[in-house]
């Protein structure tokens, strides 16, 4: 263990980024953060960090006590081989090249002393300091929502002005900046290497962006000492992920606090933030996905409220706000957000047609699939027509910065309301 300064932590990750061959370590810092516990630094090498997998076999890179601190560091996709200049030619090489692995670079395992089945870790995140640039792309062919549709593809490489909080997508349209890590979980119980794909009750790959700074994330421990990962950094994303990609990114600090709770009993993750609770479910069906996330929010509302059941579920869908976290991980997601404040005004009406603040699609069908298949191309073609995009900016597009929300949700009728700020839009510069 190697104790720093303030100066020498410094140096230490301003060089870290860098894929360095150096022995797996632990550095910690002993009261030097405002944050508890000791604060253990994790740079991002290739002897910390594993290419598209988890595995419960893995041998831990740092272990640490409840209550501590890591401030960490990921890389880009692929071991840091999707960075500004590599052509969607070779990033489709990437996947071909290496199949059965996912293309996140996950960071870890941490191994939390005290951690056992059935207990809870709370994850507060901190701080997130991304790079300067992040990356949005469609493999042609390949993965995203409409592969069939999309035979060509493309790559947009993109500067992120963490000063104004915003990328530019294309000119004269701006993404605000939300970073989050699209990827964190523990172990999963099964032994075996298994992609990095799909999510599950582990946490991993489940694309919720309000996984901020200032949230805290509860994932059930499966494994003794949890084992902690995480990469696929992203800087934004659109509900929905539909092009495959968000704003992909990587960190330069994910700061997280990490505690073992004892007295808590969860079977799926859950995250807070500072005024909602969030309940998920992930399927390949998206039907199916919302089996599981109502049956989560049904259960959090009883819990909550100290109501039943039953009265959790006529309660769900005037307090519960659900969107479609992403449909591109083989395993759908869908996330629901509760208030904590028990007084508070219900979910707003679901707009069915273009506001003067929002352009608006609406897919309605028996199968959530399907509605949501034509909620996203319906704003596909939509942009292209109304704001004059190209089909591969558009869909892009919709990736980063569209938000999907659930609607009417019958065994008959299945309606996903995606809706695109106009805000995106703003002067173009001289």
């Amino acid at each position: 263990m190697i104790k720093m300064t303030r100066t020498r932590w410094a140096i230490a990750t301003a060089f870290a980024g860098a894929v360095m061959a150096a022995p797996a370590f632990s550095q910690s810092v002993t009261n030097a953060s405002e944050f508890p516990g000791k604060t253990y630094l994790l740079p991002a090498t290739m002897e910390t960090t594993q290419w598209g997998w988890f595995d419960n076999a893995q041998a831990p890179v740092l272990t640490i006590d409840s209550g501590d601190t890591v401030v960490m560091e990921t890389m880009m996709h692929s071991h840091n081989q999707v960075i500004p200049g590599a052509t969607i030619e070779q990033l489709k090489k990437l996947r071909t090249d290496n199949p059965g692995r996912g293309p996140h670079t996950l960071t870890g395992p941490v191994f939390v002393n005290g951690a056992e089945p059935g207990d809870v870790l709370k994850i507060k995140v901190n701080r997130i300091v991304p790079r300067a640039y992040g990356t949005n792309f469609n493999i042609p062919g390949m993965f995203g929502e409409f592969p069939k549709e999309f035979q060509d593809g493309q790559v947009k490489y993109l500067y992120l002005d963490m000063q104004r909080k915003v990328a530019e997508f294309l000119p004269g349209i701006e993404i605000p900046l939300k970073p989050f890590p699209g990827t964190i979980g523990v172990a999963r119980a099964e032994p075996g290497r298994y992609s990095s794909v799909p999510p599950g009750e582990y946490g991993g790959n489940m694309d919720i962006r309000e996984l901020q700074a200032g949230a805290t994330l509860y994932l059930p421990v499966w494994v003794k000492g949890g084992l902690l990962w995480s990469g696929d950094s992203h800087a934004a994303q659109g509900n929905g992920e539909v092009n495959l990609t968000a704003i992909e990114t990587a960190f330069k600090e994910l700061n997280l606090t990490v505690e073992v709770l004892k007295n808590v009993k969860l079977d799926m993750p859950r995250i807070e933030t500072p005024t909602k609770w969030i309940t998920m479910g992930f399927d390949k069906d998206l039907n199916l996905a919302w089996d599981n996330a109502k049956a989560q929010t049904i259960k959090y509302l009883a819990e909550q409220r100290k109501i039943t059941p039953e009265a959790a579920a006529k309660l769900m869908p005037t307090v519960s706000d659900c969107r479609v976290s992403q449909v591109v991980n083989i395993k759908k997601g869908i996330h629901c957000m509760s208030p904590k404040d028990l007084k508070a005004k219900g979910i707003e009406p679901r707009p069915m047609t273009e506001t003067k603040d929002l352009f608006v699609s609406v897919g309605t069908d028996a199968d959530a699939n399907k509605a949501m298949d034509m909620a996203s191309m319906g704003m596909i073609e939509q942009l292209q027509a109304k704001k004059g995009l190209s089909r591969l900016d558009a869909y892009g597009l919709v990736s980063v910065g569209m938000d999907c929300r659930v609607g009417e949700m019958t065994d008959t009728k299945k309606s996903i309301h995606c809706v695109v700020p106009k805000s995106l839009w703003v002067k173009k510069k001289a």
